[in-house]
């Protein structure tokens, strides 16, 4: 049986993740679960899957639900009781979310942990630190992201197999196609309705700009030891090909479903056992067309600048994501306009100093730094 630590339990990945784990319960037992502040829907994950351990990362928010934590449960709160829930069982899912989610992975390698890992900013931010970290231990990663979960399983999940090109798709999300001038007046509702996919605000908002992509492709430069001329990306709008990988004799694998998370979850869990996910078929007679449009760098201004910062290396990533969460934030609380987020990052990445990103207390300074210059654009705006 597969003992899992499941951070970020009440976030979408999380309790998809609880799905899972429903399904197969002979198969997966939660012995961790880890949340921030979403302390109703937690105690009730914790009264149904009664866990050796819990622990809310905010203290307020687990002063409140102390009273009612079963007997039997060793439950506590704050950031270092939230980031020991990595140490139970073999296998921590990291699914909480922003920079955070790199001190979680950091400290499950460190414990010799399976890493599922659906936290894009693990190694978005801190991707050179956590591959050197893994391959001292001999521990590989168990992507969750649907697009690198399918890069995963066209290599025969083989992370270091030979291809000439990986092939990332995108849905374009909600507002492809449309000017400068039509995005100015987008606002954080429309913002939130993706076509295709049902996610978390954040990784919503990062579709509609399609940061998330740019996000992808640092990840598949670390997770598939490349570099950005073999990389590529084309948007998919109905969200059937999750990805693809192009070999040497030109013949390319996908891998297809309707969209949905589970599926991911539920592989890097059962890896190398696939198991039935009680998904719908492909319907083929009437999916009608699959479409393939191009995702150009400079139509999207925050694809963009992730893969600058890409190119730029060392600090930048970080710096860049740390200036996202920031502007994401002021975009749902309606302080900046949709196009903001894409100035707002620049003007955070045109201010960075570079710095070789070889620690983890580096790259928490990186994030602080763009934090803060992030907020001083926003507050200009």
């Amino acid at each position: 049986m597969r003992e899992i630590s499941l951070i970020g339990s009440t976030g979408s990945i999380g309790i998809q993740a609880c799905n899972v784990v429903r399904r197969y319960p002979q198969k997966f037992k939660i012995v961790s679960l880890v949340a921030n502040t979403s302390a109703d829907v937690f105690l009730e994950q914790v009264q149904e899957f009664k866990p050796a351990y819990a622990a809310l990362a905010d203290e307020q928010a687990g002063k409140k639900i102390a009273g009612d934590i079963p007997k039997g449960v060793r439950f506590a709160y704050g950031k270092q009781a939230a980031e020991d829930g990595v140490c139970f069982g073999d296998t921590a899912l990291v699914a909480a979310t922003g920079f955070a989610g790199l001190r979680y992975s950091l400290r499950a390698i460190a414990e010799n942990k399976r890493l599922a890992l659906a936290n894009k900013e693990t190694l978005v931010c801190g991707g050179a630190l956590v591959m050197e970290e893994l391959e001292k231990k001999g521990l590989d990663i168990l992507p969750i992201d649907s697009e690198h979960s399918a890069l995963w399983q066209a290599l025969s999940f083989d992370r270091k197999a030979d291809f000439k090109r990986l092939i990332i798709t995108a849905s374009g999300g909600p507002f492809y196609g449309k000017t400068q001038e039509q995005l100015r007046s987008v606002t954080p509702a429309s913002a939130l309705k993706h076509p295709t996919w049902k996610m978390g605000a954040k990784i919503t908002i990062d579709s509609a700009t399609l940061l998330n992509k740019g996000f992808e492709v640092i990840e598949a430069k670390w997770l598939y030891d490349t570099t950005l001329d073999k990389i590529h990306t084309v948007v998919q709008p109905e969200s059937i090909i999750h990805s693809m990988v192009e070999f040497a004799d030109r013949g390319i694998l996908a891998q297809m479903s309707y969209p949905t998370m589970e599926l991911p979850i539920q592989l890097a869990l059962t890896y190398p056992e696939r198991l039935d996910c009680n998904l719908e078929p492909l319907n083929f007679e009437q999916l009608g067309a699959i479409r393939f449009l191009p995702l150009e760098r400079k139509a999207f201004p925050c694809y963009d600048l992730a893969l600058t910062a890409l190119e730029q290396g060392d600090n930048y990533p970080c710096a860049l994501n740390g200036a996202g969460e920031v502007a994401v934030r002021a975009f749902l609380d309606e302080r900046i306009p949709f196009t903001a987020i894409a100035d707002t990052m620049d003007y955070a990445l045109q201010k960075t100093k570079r710095t070789k990103a070889d620690s983890y207390e580096v790259l928490q300074s990186t994030d602080i730094a763009a934090r803060a210059l992030a907020e001083e654009y926003v507050n200009k705006v």
